[in-house]
């Protein structure tokens, strides 16, 4: 069973489509569209990232999502965060103290201090979270950047302005 549910993707994938210098302002449904999944399930990714000031979004038919600060200053750690909440990567149920010898008085050597398990279980949760707040959407970018041909990049931003102006030449004019 997966700790991150697909949403942590897709955010990430968004976020890295709003980062470069030719980085164009980009509306849930063209992100939805970029990875080929439903405009409403990104929908309700980009509020919670907009809440945690990763993106900020602005209003018209060209506006859309950008981020909200450098990607070398959003972690993994913050995108994680804002869209499944900090929780623990492991929910300990004391259940040590259940033996069925113990006929429900557990004595207290069963008890005493944290459970080893749930010890290596917080090292590792702790490990996890050391990694993705050291990972930032910047060094994310640079990896994608090295495997994608230079011209992605451009073919990207022309994509998202090519839609930008069909929502505009769409919109109703104003007298």
């Amino acid at each position: 069973m997966a700790h991150f549910g697909s949403s942590v993707e897709y955010g990430l994938h968004c976020l890295l489509w709003l980062v470069g210098p030719l980085a164009e302002p980009a509306s849930s449904r063209d992100l939805a569209e970029l990875q080929g999944v439903s405009p409403s399930f990104v929908a309700k990714i980009l509020p919670k990232l907009e809440k945690a000031g990763i993106v900020r979004a602005s209003e018209g038919v060209r506006g859309g999502y950008r981020l909200a600060a450098f990607p070398s200053e959003i972690t993994v750690l913050a995108v994680v965060d804002a869209i499944e909440g900090k929780k623990p990567l492991f929910d300990c149920r004391e259940i040590r103290g259940r033996c069925a010898l113990f006929r429900g008085r557990a004595p207290a050597w069963s008890t005493d201090g944290v459970c080893a398990i749930h010890a290596v279980m917080l090292r590792a949760d702790q490990s996890m979270r050391n990694e993705l707040g050291h990972t930032t959407v910047a060094d994310l970018a640079k990896t994608v950047a090295r495997k994608a041909p230079p011209s992605f990049g451009g073919e990207i931003r022309n994509w998202l302005v090519g839609r930008a102006t069909a929502r505009a030449e769409r919109a109703p004019r104003r007298s």
